[in-house]
C-alpha cells in the first residue's frame, strides 16, 4: 500500500458530472489499495465569478475581505466531491486549509507554506478515509485565513505530498500532459514524455500555466515524483523528475510565453552605488515581482534602468516609485505597455552553444524586434510586440523541430 496525493484543477471539477468522473478516479486510486489525499480547486469560473462580484463593490477590495471570499469556492468542491464519493460507496472527509494543518506566512492574496501538520490527515487515513482538501488556502498564525496565489492549489497538493511523504503526486488537468508549447495556439505542439523539475520550473515561471511555480519548487525541494494528466482521457502523462529520460537530440524542450507585459524605464539615477538595491527592495516590499533587468549608463554618467513587470502590476509600480522618489534619486519614469514575454527552455541548452543566436536570427528572419532579452543555463527569453507573440512562438517551434516525434533515450 502506498500513498497518492491527486490534485483535481477548476476545469475537472466544472459541474456535478465531472465531479462525479472525479470520484470514479478516485475511487480507481482506492481500489489499488492506496491510501488517496485529494486537492481540489473551486468549480470551473467560480474564482473568477467571485472576483468580479467584489469588483462590483469595490475597486480595490480589502485583500483580507478577498481572502475571505475566495476561499469559499473551493469549500464548495471538496463538500460535494465528499458527498459523491460517499454515496458510491467510499468513505470520505473533506477538510478546509486550515484543518488540514496548512499554515501560512501573513500575508493575504500570495501567502507561502511555512508548515503544514499532518495529524488530523494521517488520523483519518488510518481509519481508511480519503481526505480531500480545499487547495489554495491556509491560515497564519494569529488564526487568519489566507490564500496562495491563482494556481495555489497545486502547490497545497505537492506541499501536502512532501509533508506526507506520498509515493507520488498526481496532477490531473484538461491536458494530457506537458506539451512543447499550448496546443491550444499551436496545433503541431506534442506531449512530452517527462520533463526535469528545473525545466518544468522554468516553463511554469514564463508562462506555461499547467503548473504552478511554487508547486514545482516544493516537489523539487523534496524531491517528490509528479504526473501531469488528464482528468477525463486514461492515458498515461508527463513525468517530472530530477532526471527525466532524454529524448534524444532535443536541445530546447518547450516553449513558454506570456501577454500583459510592460516594460519600466527609470531614467537619471543619481546614486549609482545603491540606487539599484534601493528601487528593487522597495518594490519587493511591496509584493512586485520584477522579471527582466537592463541597466545603462549614458556618456554624460547618467544611469537608466529598464524592467519588466506584468501589467497588473504597473499601476502600484508607479505609485510607490513616486511615493518614495527622494530616497530612489531619479528623474523621470516612462513605460510601455502591450509586450509579450516568449522563452525557449531546454536543458540541453547548457551543452549547446548557439542556441540564443538561432532564436535571435529566427526572430529577426520574421520581422520580430526584440526589445528585451534574459537568459539562464537552460532558458532565453525575449521580449516582443503583443501582436508578434504567437507568431513569434510558431516560428521557434518550427525553428526547433518541436512538433517532430523523438524516441526516449533508455538510461
Amino acid at each position: 500500500m502506498g500513498l497518492i496525493v491527486q490534485k483535481f484543477g477548476g476545469t475537472s471539477v466544472g459541474s456535478a458530472e465531472r465531479i462525479l468522473n472525479v470520484a470514479e478516479r478516485v475511487k480507481e486510486e482506492k481500489a489499488r489499495g492506496n491510501d488517496v489525499v485529494v486537492v481540489v480547486s473551486a468549480m470551473g469560473k467560480t474564482t473568477d465569478h467571485l472576483v468580479s462580484l467584489a469588483k462590483e463593490l469595490s475597486a480595490q477590495p480589502d485583500k483580507r475581505e478577498m481572502d475571505m471570499l475566495l476561499t469559499t469556492g473551493e469549500q464548495i468542491t471538496i463538500s460535494l466531491l465528499a458527498m459523491a464519493l460517499k454515496n458510491q460507496g467510499t468513505d470520505s472527509v473533506s477538510f478546509t486549509g486550515w484543518q488540514a494543518g496548512i499554515h501560512t506566512e501573513p500575508v493575504h492574496g500570495n501567502a507561502r507554506i511555512l508548515k503544514i501538520e499532518t495529524d488530523s490527515i494521517k488520523k483519518q487515513l488510518s481509519e481508511g478515509k480519503v481526505v480531500i482538501v480545499a487547495g489554495f488556502q491556509g491560515i497564519s498564525d494569529s488564526g487568519e485565513i489566507t490564500t496562495l496565489g491563482r494556481g495555489g492549489s497545486d502547490t497545497t497538493a505537492v506541499a501536502l505530498a512532501a509533508a506526507l511523504k506520498a509515493d507520488k503526486c498526481d496532477i490531473y488537468t484538461d491536458v494530457t500532459g506537458v506539451y512543447t508549447t499550448d496546443p491550444r495556439y499551436v496545433k503541431d505542439a506534442r506531449k512530452l514524455l517527462a520533463v526535469s523539475y528545473d525545466e518544468m520550473l522554468e516553463l511554469a515561471n514564463l508562462g506555461a500555466g499547467v503548473l504552478h511555480p511554487r508547486a514545482v519548487e516544493f516537489a523539487k525541494n523534496y524531491s517528490v515524483p509528479l504526473e501531469v494528466r488528464s482528468s477525463m482521457e486514461r492515458v498515461s502523462g508527463t513525468i517530472i523528475e530530477e532526471e527525466p529520460k532524454m529524448e534524444e537530440n532535443l536541445v530546447v524542450r518547450g516553449i513558454a510565453f506570456e501577454d500583459e507585459i510592460t516594460r519600466v524605464t527609470i531614467f537619471g539615477l543619481h546614486n549609482y552605488l545603491t540606487g539599484l538595491s534601493t528601487i528593487f527592495t522597495t518594490l519587493a516590499k511591496n509584493q512586485i515581482n520584477v522579471d527582466i533587468i537592463i541597466q545603462s549608463t549614458t556618456e554624460s554618467n547618467e544611469t537608466n534602468l529598464s524592467f519588466s513587470i506584468k501589467t497588473e502590476d504597473l499601476e502600484n509600480t508607479l505609485k510607490v516609485l513616486e511615493e518614495n522618489r527622494a530616497v530612489l534619486e531619479y528623474d523621470q519614469v516612462e513605460w510601455e505597455m502591450k509586450l509579450a514575454k516568449v522563452s525557449i527552455v531546454g536543458s540541453g541548452m547548457v551543452s549547446n552553444p548557439g542556441v540564443a543566436a538561432e532564436m535571435f536570427k529566427v526572430l529577426a528572419d520574421n520581422g520580430i524586434y526584440v526589445k528585451m532579452v534574459s537568459t539562464s543555463e537552460i532558458k532565453v527569453s525575449a521580449v516582443v510586440a503583443e501582436t508578434s507573440m504567437l507568431k513569434a512562438v510558431e516560428v521557434l517551434h518550427n525553428a526547433f523541430d518541436l512538433a517532430k516525434e523523438y524516441q526516449a533515450v533508455k538510461r
